[in-house]
């Protein structure tokens, strides 16, 4: 099966995770693909397939090499984001893209514009895969799943050409940031692996944000408002009071690269109740745990104004990754090499956002990421060109050569 058919029939999985469910993997879809792939994988002869309880799969494809060479790892995740459905996902191929307007869907007038995306010009004669409109696509990251598992199938298709054993896995709820939850980097077994995940040709990350979640509750007091003077206090106004005293120019549609930011997800409120959620993101440590400081000042500074009122939650999510590459940078620069070998510009660049590859790297797997050639993602004018899924699956193949040449 070549790269674009197996993509192709793997977006048509629904595997759209959910965070409500408390469950892993939090959706039944994720381990219906996650079987299928397994079945795949043993068709194609693997060895040392394993797909345990909560939706992790690990597979080999052992080493051709009379050397000793590393164990490199590949990973990618099962699931879609919950931002909208991935549910009857019906993808389109639009050959030689012309650089004009797509039209996703005539019925209700959906668009893919330049004018507004303007990156689709940098894939003027490439074939897209787009939707129509009404799902996202899924290739974040079922792009990934089918560039490693094709570029497993190329090297038995190429057995003259030298690796080690390459290690592949695919995880489950990633979009929710449990990807790396319950991944066994010890049965795994790689001296480090990639994660591809990214999305921009060329794509070569190894920084990330550090990221919290924060959840303030204000508790308000209803009464009848004829009579409400002196007595009422609504959490509402309290709440919104609360989200004014942050900067706006702290929040994500003002910043960039490096700059860190707030951000409210979610405001739920009555009277007498209102929780507000927040996504918390640094790169720089310091700098993120004074953001966390700020928060709960702001809480006290309510408190000082309406006693009792306000109460804070925050969780750690996630560290940048970068303090546990940089000691083996060399594993970025296999990268780089390899993206150059296949024509490929590198573009090292912080990711903002998060990646299952910074779980991992703190516990105990180096995992930068790369690209898998997916565009606007989590949304319905998702798409990705076939040319940019082709070289990040010879992106996967390089690497494996370049481990196996290095090796002494």
């Amino acid at each position: 099966m070549n790269l674009v058919d197996r993509f192709l029939k793997y977006v048509k999985f629904d595997t759209q995770s959910d965070e409500l469910t408390n469950l892993t993997p939090s959706t039944p879809g994720q381990m219906v693909f996650a079987e299928q792939l397994r079945k795949e994988l043993k068709d194609m002869g693997l060895s040392d397939i394993s797909l345990d309880d909560n939706g992790y799969l690990m597979a080999t494809l052992p080493s051709n090499c009379d050397k000793e060479v590393p164990t490199v790892g590949f990973i990618a995740h099962l699931d879609t984001a919950p931002d909208m459905s991935g549910h009857n996902v019906k993808p389109r191929v639009v050959s030689n893209y012309d650089g004009g307007k797509i039209v996703l869907n005539e019925k209700e007038n959906i668009v893919l514009d330049p004018a507004q995306f303007p990156e689709l010009k940098d894939f003027v004669g490439q074939d897209l895969i787009v939707t129509d409109g009404t799902t996202l696509l899924g290739a974040d990251d079922k792009a990934g799943v089918a560039e490693i598992i094709s570029a497993v199938e190329y090297f038995q298709e190429h057995p003259e050409l030298k690796h080690g054993d390459i290690r592949i896995a695919f995880n489950p709820d990633e979009e929710i940031g449990k990807g790396a939850h319950l991944f066994d980097v010890k049965k795994f077994g790689a001296k480090w692996a990639y994660t591809m995940d990214g999305g921009y040709p060329g794509e070569l990350e190894y920084e990330n944000f550090n990221a919290a979640s924060a959840k303030v509750t204000f508790t308000g007091l209803n009464v009848h408002p004829g009579a409400a003077k002196h007595k009422m206090l609504n959490s509402i106004r309290v709440a919104t009071q609360f989200a004014v005293m942050i900067p706006r120019w702290e929040t994500p549609e003002h910043t960039e690269g490096y700059e860190g930011f707030y951000h409210l997800i979610s405001f739920e409120g009555t009277v007498e109740k209102t929780v507000l959620t927040y996504i918390v993101r640094d790169h720089d440590r310091a700098r993120f745990e004074s953001r966390k400081r700020e928060l709960e000042h702001l809480c006290h500074k309510i408190n000082c104004e309406f006693p009792g009122c306000a109460s804070i939650e925050i969780k750690d999510q996630y560290y940048n990754m970068r303090e546990k590459i940089e000691p083996v940078m060399h594993i970025v620069e296999v990268a780089e090499k390899a993206m150059k070998n296949t024509g490929v510009t590198p573009i090292i660049q912080p990711i903002r956002g998060g990646t299952d590859g910074a779980q991992l790297s703190f516990k105990g797997l180096p995992c930068p990421n790369i690209y898998a050639g997916g565009m606007n993602m989590h949304g319905r004018f998702e798409y990705v060109s076939t040319a940019a899924m082709e070289k990040a699956m010879l992106t996967i193949v390089e690497i494996c050569k370049i481990v196996a040449d290095e090796a002494k």
